[in-house]
């Protein structure tokens, strides 16, 4: 029997270990909690969700959509739990993230070809002696160790930027006279709390968030943030409306009590299937602890929330991918050693279980690299494609190669993904074969 070594029992280390598993092979998967824990994690199962309880949108036509389709069709672990705990977000895949969690360990660590070691390794020759490949799979907060012993390895400094955590608040301290249950565009729909908000309180709510207490850098880390995950002060330091205009947007909502639509809105999705947790979406913070409680209490229906957890950041660290890593993610440094999730340089839960899905049977012999005009193919492809300023990517359409023709801006969408489907079909076919 054929083995493989993962350093890591996050979404992509689970993932592979599933796809190998499956197919007969020997897995070794080792796991530092709970023995230790970094920055950001509390739970002591595999696959811990420490940022928000979304994948996000379940469309067709958009990027991380077909993601999920394409990676369903392969039989990803990731997918088929996630479905399987999923909670009422509209047109989002939103989990239990408890339920989550526990499920994927109790798969993983029943799985008769995997082998759960609990232990940190705080070195890549620990566990890559040469006798079989090694899934690199830490994550983005892999321990200071194990990120200076992969530096040393690559010969260049890991890359760093912030993520920051949006807090969770208490369903039943929320006003329910001033918030209202509906998802955009469909009022009848009770998918998201709503706190509504006119101008004079947004444009308070814009000034306190830029002149809150923020907490500081320390000395070893930066602050440039992923574009795709900025704190809300931050947004709102970018300008009076961008808020407004970006997790604020009230298009779509009406207020019950006036029958028009606010001048922004705060939405609250549900973090477990019960509804009596509540994510604030787009409010990942570095705001200190009080600042938080202070200024999200000005939120109109949040003036007596109850905080089930606040706002944090945490240091995230990846490759420069496309001069590290091969098309194939393995070292150049170091054959024999790969590279899967946040930490090979993409953003995102199912982006980064993808990639351990895709790992998991190319070294199983299943599996070649997917077109570029897939969803999957195009984020692979964001890892080998040269970059003068290389940041880690979600999966989107700007991946894909242009479509070659002009179309009005409506229609693109549909032509990428029609596109997409069409071209993984015959190569999915192929893969069957």
């Amino acid at each position: 029997m054929r083995k493989v070594r993962i350093i890591g029992a996050g979404l992509a280390g689970c993932e592979a270990a599933w796809q190998l598993g499956q197919r007969g092979m020997e897995v070794e998967l080792f796991e530092m909690k709970p023995l230790a824990y970094s920055p950001a994690h509390t739970s002591p199962y595999l696959a811990e969700l420490v940022c928000s309880n979304s994948f996000r949108s379940m469309d067709p036509e958009t990027g991380i959509g077909l993601l999920q389709l394409e990676m369903a069709e392969l039989g990803s672990l990731i997918m088929q739990v996630a479905q399987d705990v999923a909670v009422p977000a509209g047109k989002a895949l939103a989990v239990d993230r408890e339920l989550f969690s526990k499920e994927i360990t109790r798969l993983v660590t029943a799985h008769p070809n995997i082998k759960v070691i609990y232990q940190e390794v705080q070195a890549l020759d620990e566990v890559a002696d040469g006798s079989c490949p090694v899934i690199l799979a830490a994550g983005p907060l892999a321990g200071a160790h194990l990120a200076n012993d992969l530096a040393r390895i690559i010969g260049q400094d890991s890359l760093a930027f912030y993520d920051a955590i949006a807090p969770i608040v208490s369903t039943d301290s929320v006003n329910m006279d001033v918030a209202f249950w509906a998802s955009r565009y469909a009022p009848e729909d009770k998918d998201y709390l709503n706190c509504p908000m006119n101008k004079e309180e947004y444009l308070r709510f814009v000034s306190e968030l830029k002149a809150g207490d923020r907490v500081l850098a320390r000395d070893f880390e930066s602050q440039a943030h992923f574009e795709g995950c900025l704190p809300i002060e931050v947004m709102a330091e970018r300008g009076e409306m961008t808020l407004a205009f970006g997790p604020l947007k009230p298009v779509g909502l009406v207020d019950p009590r006036t029958g028009t639509q606010p001048f922004a809105v705060v939405q609250l999705r549900s973090e477990n299937l019960g509804k009596t947790a509540m994510n604030l979406v787009g409010f990942q913070t570095r705001l200190t602890y009080a600042e938080q409680k202070r200024i999200f209490t000005m939120i109109p229906g949040l003036e007596q929330a109850e905080f089930l957890r606040l706002g944090s950041i945490h240091r995230n660290t990846y490759v420069r991918a496309p001069e590290v890593l091969t098309q194939y993610l393995e070292l150049r440094a170091r054959p024999g050693v790969y590279l899967a999730g946040q930490i090979s340089g993409v953003e995102g839960y199912l982006e980064s279980a993808a990639t351990g899905l895709w790992l998991g049977l190319f070294l199983a012999g299943k599996i070649a690299l997917p077109p570029v005009q897939t969803a999957l193919g195009a984020l692979l492809g964001h890892l080998r494609t040269p970059a003068k300023n290389f940041q880690p990517s979600n999966v989107h359409f700007g991946l894909m190669p242009d479509l070659g023709c002009k179309a009005p801006k409506k229609k693109r969408k549909v032509l990428y993904a029609t596109r997409a489907r069409k071209t993984w079909q015959q190569w999915y076919q192929k893969v069957e074969e």
